[in-house]
């Protein structure tokens, strides 16, 4: 079984990529499955039909999915591709603790078959724009960041992984031990692990210049002796050459970490198959 299960278009802020081209070139690259993953960020972020109006950061237009062509379009490449490829609807929820509503909301509106619960912000500040760690030092704003999403999680259930559970990290300007989150990374996991969620393995690592990893290795080994299962493969991709990247390599090393299973989802279940 070879899928991908992070994966963005054109309905994605900061994609290009049109989804049939992605269809295709799955194909192409002999996927079974995809799962479209495109953002929402609410916060920053609006929905096409709020009042307010969608904002501007410089050039880039700040609106979330337009969700009645991306489902309209997902329903389109299901019945196109229909026998070549499977095909599963999801979004990606960049939440915020004061935005929980919303996500409520939008989770009643359209069925889905899968989650991905990520933090790109706290507190309407911006985590890759370096404007939430701004005036912390290092232990600070990583602890701020687990214990935020902690809060997250306790309040909101509906989802299916953790989307790449160190993006902190990604936006440090300073090499930072594991052992520096450690426990509360571990607190994250447990909650995870007795909610029946999982973590996902996002090779945008590679392409980010951050290692082999993220969330790093020491994340798996320890979600594994905690007796965490549910582990899904991502690319992450805005662009052709993101998608599929790294995927099989790191089902293999899955395997050798001791992990004998990865998951697709369907209606927010997921699926166990053999690594």
């Amino acid at each position: 079984m070879f899928s991908d299960y992070h994966v963005h278009t054109y309905y994605s802020y900061d994609s290009d990529y049109f989804m049939e081209d992605v269809v295709r070139d799955a194909i192409a690259m002999g996927m079974d499955e995809i799962c479209f993953t495109d953002h929402v960020d609410y916060g920053p972020f609006r929905d096409l039909d709020d009042p307010r109006g969608i904002e501007y950061f410089g050039t880039m237009r700040m609106q979330n999915v337009n969700y009645p062509e991306y489902f309209k379009e997902l329903k389109r490449m299901h019945d196109k591709y229909s026998g070549k490829i499977v095909i599963k609807k999801g979004l990606e929820y960049g939440m915020q603790k004061h935005t929980v509503s919303d996500y409520r909301k939008l989770y009643e509106r359209y069925p889905l078959d899968f989650v991905i619960l990520s933090i790109h912000d706290i507190d309407d500040l911006c985590i890759g724009l370096y404007q939430y760690q701004e005036g912390k030092n290092v232990k600070e704003y990583h602890h701020g960041f687990y214990r935020t999403l902690y809060g997250i999680m306790e309040e909101y259930k509906d989802y299916s992984v953790l989307g790449h559970l160190d993006y902190i990290n990604r936006h440090d300007r300073v090499h930072v031990p594991f052992e520096t989150d450690r426990d509360d990374i571990a607190e994250v996991l447990k909650l995870a692990i007795k909610d029946g969620k999982g973590i996902e393995v996002n090779t945008s690592s590679y392409r980010y210049g951050i290692g082999e990893w993220t969330p790093a290795r020491e994340v798996f080994e320890l979600y594994r002796d905690l007796g965490g299962r549910i582990i899904t493969l991502g690319s992450d991709s805005h662009k052709p050459e993101h998608l599929g990247a790294h995927i099989k390599e790191k089902m293999e090393v899955l395997k050798d970490m001791g992990f004998r299973e990865f998951c697709t989802f369907e209606d927010m279940k997921p699926v166990f198959h053999q690594l």
